[in-house]
């Protein structure tokens, strides 16, 4: 492991590497990359800059992605030599909720081997009173939306497995995810070895891209707006997966207000007409990635049939038959049914 006095020289030799940002023709994909500015602006993430270090502990390198809840980073933990995802939660009750979650999995759950719990969490000071939930993980590589049709497939049979044994294993401790996609999947990275220095690390996962945070709003302190990395070596990823995002997470049987899930083409039909999430809806959106691992793409795509609710039930009549005749008046999904959805006399077109 390399000393704190090494490493604040290294920062010091490669302060020029922090500084670098894309020319006006860049800005657009990364604004296209990134999460809404106005969540900066309204104080729900935390300002970021590549090259800072927080917690005086752990310097951003790159950035992973985010959600609505949370902004993830690429870090370097200076004290233990290794390179850590740090999943910033947004400052409201909200990102206070993952925090939670995961403590009730970890007390419930007996096996959690395949399921990506925090190790390490801290608060953070941000723009408003209320401060941001900081949750430190093993680093992982890119989701099963965005990598699994670049893999062969072996590994993708291999990533249904394992997505299947991690759910069982959340079951088992009476846990329902309630928003299982393909993007809440991760797939490995391999570990960097001791000391490897940044740009090594950039010419393998792909150098960031960022830019200065487009606002006329006075904020706080300094951030900027980064792309997420793309790794540039399949070597580095690896064939195991880790299932994670478990912020919306429930006790089986418990009542939830909004019953439907945000993501579309993974919401299971029941969920639509007013029924809670349960151990079956979320095997439901389990084969739907199972079907997107084995055609390489998601059965109900934004771009397929408009993308909303409704075209997922009218696909789902046309091609299975008629919906219990007991959810009639129930479908609670984003424009008016069709009546003629409960159709028992419906049958399936060939």
């Amino acid at each position: 492991m390399t000393t704190q006095g090494s490493e604040a020289a290294d920062a010091t030799i490669s302060s020029s590497i922090w500084d670098n940002f894309v020319d006006s023709d860049g800005e657009c994909d990364i604004e296209d990359a990134c999460e809404p500015i106005n969540r900066y602006e309204e104080g729900l993430y935390l300002l970021i800059c590549i090259g800072e270090v927080i917690a005086g502990r752990y310097r951003i390198e790159h950035k992973l992605g985010h959600g609505g809840f949370s902004t993830v980073w690429m870090a370097y933990d200076m004290h233990k030599g290794k390179d850590v995802a740090l999943k910033i939660m947004t400052a409201d009750p909200g990102g206070e909720r993952e925090f939670l979650r995961h403590n009730e999995i970890i007390s419930c759950v007996p096996d959690t081997s395949g399921l990506l719990i925090y190790q390490d969490a801290f608060l953070m000071p941000g723009a408003t009173r209320n401060p941001h939930r900081v949750l430190v993980s093993p680093l992982k590589g890119p989701n099963l939306r965005d990598y699994a049709r670049e893999t062969s497939t072996i590994v993708r049979r291999s990533a249904a497995k394992q997505l299947l044994l991690a759910l069982k294993a959340l079951h088992d401790g009476g846990i329902v995810h309630r928003d299982l996609n393909s993007a809440n999947v991760m797939f490995g990275l391999s570990s960097f070895e001791t000391a490897t220095d940044i740009t090594t690390k950039y010419r393998i996962l792909g150098r960031r891209q960022k830019m200065e945070l487009p606002t006329n709003q006075e904020l706080w302190k300094k951030g900027e707006m980064v792309a997420p990395m793309t790794p540039k070596d399949s070597f580095v990823v690896q064939d195991s997966i880790t299932l994670g995002d478990f912020g919306l997470a429930i006790r089986s049987g418990t009542e939830v207000d909004f019953k439907l899930q945000v993501s579309v083409g993974y919401c299971a039909p029941e969920r639509m007409h007013q029924i809670n999430p349960t151990f079956a809806s979320d095997l439901w959106s389990y084969m739907r990635i199972f079907a997107e691992l084995y055609l390489k793409w998601p059965l109900f795509g934004p771009g397929f049939f408009g993308g909303g609710f409704r075209s997922v039930v009218e696909l789902l009549v046309r091609v299975l038959g008629p919906l219990p005749l007991s959810w009639k008046g129930s479908y609670d999904g984003d424009v008016e049914p069709d009546e003629s959805w409960c159709d028992q006399s419906k049958i399936p077109e060939p």
